[in-house]
């Protein structure tokens, strides 16, 4: 498809989704874009709504996440009891540098000396290799999180990644993913 045709079609859909729920966008991206189309997930509350959601509307959708070897044992906790409720294809993104050869090649603590690099190496990375051969991409970005996301679309054009971005949970406040979490019993 053109650049200029997929813009357009990010722009109907954008308009179009507005004002529906985000099954409806979820169902929408899901059917335009499967296979090539994946959740990313950090297992905050957003994430395992949409993981919620996406296993109702397609089993055996892809959801990845960045794991930075890193993580606290709860976020490990929570992984797999998703990966042992939903039938979908949960897929870990690791960087190519164990913290190991990070501390011996850039030396120790480098997050407190170039974050930058160290969030390259530790996720930008991961996401590049996750994100490559995807046409469209959803993520748990809600408008109220921060004025950065304030202009957020339910569909837009990642300009940075060149692909399609999905963020079916933009108009949601904190309250709207609670309410759901409990409602439908989210690990």
């Amino acid at each position: 498809m053109a650049k200029v045709d997929i813009h357009l079609l990010v722009s109907e859909a954008a308009e179009e989704f507005e004002g529906k729920g985000p099954e409806d966008v979820l169902a929408w991206a899901i059917g335009r874009f499967s296979p090539q189309i994946s959740l990313a997930c950090s297992f905050g509350a957003e994430d395992v709504v949409l993981v919620d959601m996406i296993s109702r509307i397609k089993p055996g959708t892809k959801v990845f996440y960045l794991d930075t070897d890193l993580f606290f044992p709860e976020t490990y906790d929570v992984r797999d009891r998703l990966v042992e409720r939903y039938p979908l294809e949960f897929v870990r993104y690791s960087p190519a540098l164990t913290l190991e050869q990070q501390e011996a090649e850039h030396g120790a603590d480098l997050w407190k000396r170039d974050p930058d690099l160290c969030c390259k190496i530790r996720k930008v990375q991961p996401l590049e290799k996750a994100l490559s051969g995807l046409d469209a991409w959803i993520t748990g970005i809600r408008r109220d999180q921060a004025p950065t996301r304030a202009n957020a679309k339910v569909v837009e054009w990642d300009s940075r990644f060149g692909l399609v971005k999905v963020n079916p949970l933009a108009p949601w406040t904190w309250e709207h993913v609670w309410d759901y979490f409990v409602k439908n019993k989210v690990p």
